[in-house]
């Protein structure tokens, strides 16, 4: 019975938090489904296609016009203030996902899963993290709502992570065969260690087997929950309305595909960003235990101003010891 009455509640304070009316989320989530069915179909054939640099670039100008024209549209009907809440909120993820796609990068090379399928395997992990993410960001939504010294403990996980981020090395190794859902899979479906192209599962004499490109999508699947962890409690430092979280969280999920092969290319131009996203999670950090514990509220436009600020400087550093690395050379 507790059981049962804790989902009440959260339902119930889940309807409460929620302020927009229900017509605009059905729109958001059908625009969604549309872009993303458009998505599948522009990068080209299931399976057969190697997505090109140029194309990456096109597409990831192309999320982020969407994504701005979305935001204007906050503008036009709510103001500029939850405009710039959008912004901030969109900005902060976009910059944790980049790091996270690098994490990608080495998966799909641990599993040697080539070009041409990668986005497929991207498509479907895209897919599942928005369900998850969706169902995430409402619970969080309800916990602030609830219990608002939850900000403190997002505040202090944020620094605790931001710190961590500086003493993260590069070449550290993934391991997908320690996930623990991995192992769990493997115990109840067989898996074969062989590729077969773009297909996630097989039959085998009589027998249905997983792919090792299936075990590629599970962990990015279950990684991303992880990186939720983070940038979740990140954007409630901007935002405490849950339509406003949900969509600039998932506007910058959407482009993760183009993005990702587009930075592909570029790697090392991001050697430094790492160090960026460590003071932006702090900074976030700093701000809900500000506001928590001395009502000191950072205003949006200084909050988007320092995070931009933060990016860009940690990319033009990647950028100028590239280049003095490769002169050296």
């Amino acid at each position: 019975m507790k059981l049962y009455s804790l989902l009440f509640c959260t339902f119930a304070v889940v309807m409460e938090v929620i302020s927009m009316p229900l017509w605009a989320w059905i729109l958001f989530y059908a625009l969604v489904i549309v872009m993303l069915y458009a998505d599948l179909k522009l990068f080209g054939r299931k399976g057969q296609h190697e997505v090109s640099i140029k194309e990456a670039l096109l597409m990831t100008g192309v999320w982020i016009g969407v994504s701005l024209l979305f935001c204007s549209g906050i503008w036009f009907y709510e103001g500029d203030n939850k405009a710039m809440e959008f912004l901030a909120g969109y900005l902060i993820e976009k910059s944790l996902s980049m790091d996270n796609l690098f994490v990608f990068l080495m998966l799909f090379s641990f599993f040697g899963v080539q070009r041409k399928y990668q986005h497929e395997v991207l498509f479907w992990g895209i897919f599942g993290a928005l369900i998850l993410r969706s169902i995430f960001i409402f619970a969080g939504a309800a916990m602030v709502q609830r219990f608002e010294w939850i900000l403190a403990v997002f505040g202090v996980f944020l620094i605790y992570t931001g710190i961590k981020m500086f003493s993260h090395k590069d070449d550290e190794s993934v391991d997908p065969s320690k996930n623990i859902f991995v192992k769990l899979f493997k115990k109840f479906f067989p898996v074969t260690d062989q590729m077969h192209e773009d297909k996630f599962f097989i039959t085998e004499n009589g027998k249905r087997l997983a792919t090792p490109l299936f075990i590629a999508l599970l962990v990015i699947e279950t990684t991303d929950v992880a990186f939720a962890v983070d940038s979740i409690p990140a954007v409630f430092s901007v935002s405490r309305d849950p339509f406003i979280v949900l969509t600039s969280n998932i506007f910058a999920i959407l482009g993760l595909r183009a993005l990702y092969f587009a930075l592909a290319a570029i790697a090392q131009y991001f050697q430094y960003l790492k160090y960026g996203l460590g003071i932006i999670l702090s900074f976030v950090g700093v701000k809900m235990l500000l506001e928590v514990f001395g009502h000191i509220k950072v205003s949006t436009p200084v909050s988007l101003l320092f995070i931009f600020g933060v990016l860009v400087l940690s990319m033009l550093a990647s950028y100028v010891a590239t280049s003095n690395s490769r002169r050296r050379q």
